[in-house]
């Protein structure tokens, strides 16, 4: 992958992750090599075959086995986007909470200076919540940029032009 642009494309389980397909084409269309990692939550939205078939590559949700090669991380991209993000995963990623292995990845992408767009999903209720506006701007701090959407609407193509702005 040296000398590629490698997009990895965290996935968490809300509405839009059922057509993060979408975002895979997008994101071939325009050059990236891409790279799937999807929280647990988010299985049940995927096809994970379909997306590895597309991509070439697996789609991860845990750590590899000891012993085993290790896959692509962010280490090896060079951007990630989160699409779409829960209010708990927001939370916990600018709580520096790594407990699963979608959170370890985009916390090492942040800490390793790459550049990280995170797309929250979340209803008026809970983006309205104290916690999670912290948790916005101390992302945006760290300098990730998050794309919170005032009138509800979710755009595979908005998150990936923040990552080449």
């Amino acid at each position: 992958m040296t000398g590629e642009r490698v997009l990895c494309v965290v996935v968490c389980g809300a509405g839009p992750a059922a057509d993060a397909d979408t975002l895979v084409e997008l994101a071939l269309a325009d050059g990236w090599q891409v790279l799937v990692v999807a929280t647990r939550s988010a299985l049940p939205f995927l096809d994970t075959e379909a997306l590895a078939a597309r991509t070439g590559r697996p789609v991860r949700s845990a750590y590899g086995v000891p012993g085993q090669p290790r896959q692509a991380s962010a280490a090896t991209a060079t951007a990630v986007l989160v699409a779409p993000a829960t209010f708990n995963f927001v939370n916990k990623l600018a709580a520096g909470i790594a407990d699963d292995y979608a959170l370890g990845v985009v916390a090492e992408a942040i800490g390793l200076g790459k550049p990280v767009a995170v797309m929250p999903v979340v209803g008026a209720a809970l983006g309205s919540r104290a916690p999670f506006r912290r948790a916005v701007e101390s992302l945006r701090a760290e300098g990730v940029t998050v794309l919170v959407a005032t009138d509800g609407s979710f755009s595979w193509a908005e998150g990936l032009a923040a990552l080449t702005r």
